[in-house]
């Protein structure tokens, strides 16, 4: 066994993760959870994998849960954390797996939110100060994109009239539709874009990317301006897909450009639309 510490352990699995093409979104979150983890054990002095027990784990869950976090947080992490410990069984610098006991909290099943027209044209408004987070949240509305897809998005993959999203981790490479309103909006960000060789559309004032976080954060500050304080950038998303089914959207259209691996996804946003015959309209609703 290794005599390793688990802080070093952690850069040598999340190359591990870059290694097996998991997206960078992916590999970032569980950076940033399993260092919430490595500080948490440094601090009770388990440093060595070996001597991590389940009830040190048990004992993080029930610290993040005490610290506000959401159940589906928390179960997120804990995730992370499992990934973690498998990985140093499997590549042998640990015997024994103590997260395989520890438990999920348990998670209240609840239907996604989305804004009314009156919401997202408050969200609008607020946002035009900002051209960069102005255009985040009008090509969310437009396209349904995910918060990740929009931070890896590339500018050779925005033409006219379609996006380009790449593929990563289990999602195929698809085409996204650009209605008038998307595409409007995407050129007048690129016009003020500051100078840089970075391939991604949104980027920093010094050339780079947008991290996923910084991206959420930036839009949550705005929903509170907005005084939407109990939506999240997720919900934009939603709103997309209900509006669309509201307007008769065709589902196998709206599946594919979500970007949904099946029809029954889309599906269960009928109830949350309140419609129970969908559409066969071919193109998208501009919101």
């Amino acid at each position: 066994m290794t005599q390793d510490p688990i802080k070093n352990l952690l850069p040598k699995f999340i190359e591990s993760l870059k290694t097996k093409g998991r997206s960078p979104a992916t590999f970032l979150a569980y950076r940033s959870d399993l260092e919430q983890l490595v500080d948490y054990l440094t601090k009770k002095e388990k440093v060595l994998p070996e001597t991590v027990r389940s009830t040190d784990l048990d004992s993080f869950r029930d610290s993040l849960l005490a610290s506000k976090y959401t159940p589906k947080s928390v179960s997120r992490k804990l995730n992370a954390v499992k990934t973690f410990f498998r990985w140093m069984v499997e590549v042998n610098f640990t015997s024994i797996d103590p997260s395989a006991t520890v438990a999920h909290p348990k998670i209240e099943n609840s239907l996604p939110k989305f804004l009314t027209q009156l919401e997202y044209r408050a969200l609008r408004d607020v946002t035009r100060s900002d051209a960069r987070i102005g255009a985040i949240v009008e090509l969310i509305l437009q396209t349904g994109l995910r918060i990740s897809e929009v931070a890896s998005l590339k500018t050779t993959g925005a033409k006219d009239a379609e996006l380009k999203i790449e593929a990563y981790a289990t999602q195929p490479e698809r085409t996204v539709p650009l209605n008038k309103a998307g595409k409007d909006v995407l050129e007048t960000y690129l016009a003020v874009r500051p100078k840089s060789d970075s391939p991604y559309v949104f980027i920093s004032k010094n050339g780079k990317p947008l991290a996923v976080r910084n991206i959420r954060a930036s839009i949550t500050r705005f929903m509170q301006k907005a005084e939407l304080p109990s939506y999240s950038v997720n919900d934009l998303r939603t709103t997309f897909i209900v509006e669309n089914i509201k307007n008769g959207v065709d589902l196998v259209l709206l599946s594919q450009v979500s970007g949904h691996k099946r029809l029954s996804t889309t599906e269960r946003y009928l109830e949350l639309a309140q419609i129970t015959e969908p559409g066969k309209k071919q193109s998208l609703t501009e919101l």
